[in-house]
């Protein structure tokens, strides 16, 4: 009996050494890993502040007029929490088609059509200022999902790349919505005050508006509650749900997910009809919040909400809760790029950065990449 406890206390010390082994060598993997990161994010910022130097401007009232832009004058975050919500929706989309290992970048043309479908039903119902509200969110869900459906039809019953359809499906929706914009019957403003040359749609009647909110004398629609609810979601349905786990495994292995029955033209094709739907779904919260277009639908709607959207997902590394900083992020930039004309530095610099800090967390992953491949064939040539 005293031997057999001997054993066993033996082997459970031998248990926690290895334990404690392991999770000491995890502390220092995600500490290299966080010190690339570190390292890349700070590279970007000084090439950034080198870039606006050799522009003529200094990098420290730079930072202060988009600080100012953005966050610290009065009202300005609420302004750049009613950018950051269209950004979170199109990111969320885009996160989903990346997990199905789809490539949807048509976001801007998903956004515009379902802003117009919007638009129509906003301006042509008649009912409850609540009802109609309702009904015209689901017009713009429904609209992008229509939208993104095509560029579906096209990938599984004829074979086109979902990259190809969905970009050029971009300049039909241009053109399809100005069309409307064109003409009375379907988004054009009938009334004489406005004038037929300016072609934007009627103005959405107070009722059917999203209310608006006031803190700290900013004020900013009630869409970022569902805005951050939906990335909750997302979140939990790719980590805890069947759906989720499908979706990833259709993207790491589709023939391991074919064998295991999952079929790629269900859950692809659903995967690009919800990033459509979340496209559709900003489209009418920019409508119906106030912060884009005065509650009307003009030429240029979107203002590349779709392609910064994309950004957003990309640099949060396809991480649902992660896009939410990002996306404030990218919409510091953009309320902060017109403090910048003070400065005497042009607001496309804002862009610049938005590229730079995208590529600093792009290029961890591809480092680690290339340090475990290494790792691996070394490991691989010490055993033969």
């Amino acid at each position: 009996m005293l031997n057999r406890l001997l054993r066993r206390s033996a082997a459970e010390e031998a248990s926690d050494g290895s334990s404690g082994l392991a999770s000491q060598q995890r502390l220092q993997s995600a500490s290299g890993v966080l010190f690339i990161y570190l390292v890349c994010i700070v590279a970007a910022l000084v090439i950034s502040a080198l870039v606006v130097w050799g522009t003529g401007g200094s990098w420290s009232s730079v930072l202060s007029s988009l600080l100012d832009g953005s966050i610290r004058r009065p009202g300005r975050w609420g302004k750049t929490i009613g950018e950051a919500i269209p950004l979170l929706l199109v990111a969320l989309g885009m996160i989903i088609n990346l997990k199905a290992g789809l490539v949807n970048i048509g976001q801007e043309g998903q956004l515009y059509v379902g802003a117009a479908f919007a638009t129509y039903v906003g301006t042509f119902m008649s009912g409850p200022g609540v009802l109609v509200l309702i009904v015209i969110l689901l017009a713009g869900i429904l609209g992008g999902a229509i939208w993104a459906g095509i560029a579906s039809v096209l990938r599984y019953w004829r074979n086109i790349p979902e990259v190809f359809s969905t970009l050029l499906l971009v300049f039909v929706a241009n053109q399809a919505v100005g069309y409307g914009l064109k003409n009375t019957r379907l988004l054009l403003d009938p009334t004489p005050d406005t004038g037929n040359r300016n072609l934007i749609s009627d103005q959405l009647a107070e009722g059917t508006r999203l209310p608006r909110l006031e803190l700290f004398g900013n004020e900013f629609p009630v869409s970022v509650f569902v805005a951050l609810l939906l990335a909750v979601s997302v979140s939990l349905v790719m980590r805890r749900t069947i759906v989720g786990f499908r979706l990833q495994m259709l993207g790491s292995g589709p023939r391991a997910a074919h064998r295991a029955g999952v079929s790629d033209r269900l859950y692809g094709g659903l995967s690009l009809a919800v990033s459509g739907a979340f496209c559709g779904l900003a489209g009418a919260f920019m409508l119906t919040g106030g912060d884009f277009g005065n509650y009307r639908l003009t030429p240029g709607f979107p203002v590349n909400i779709g392609w910064e959207g994309l950004l957003v997902a990309l640099m949060a590394r396809s991480q649902p809760i992660l896009s939410v900083i990002a996306a404030f992020v990218f919409a510091a930039l953009r309320t902060g790029a017109g403090f910048l004309a003070a400065t005497g530095v042009d607001s496309e610099i804002t862009k610049v950065v938005q590229a730079l800090l995208v590529l600093a967390l792009l290029i961890p992953p591809a480092i680690l990449y290339v340090r475990d491949r290494r790792r691996t064939l070394a490991a691989a040539k010490e055993r033969t």
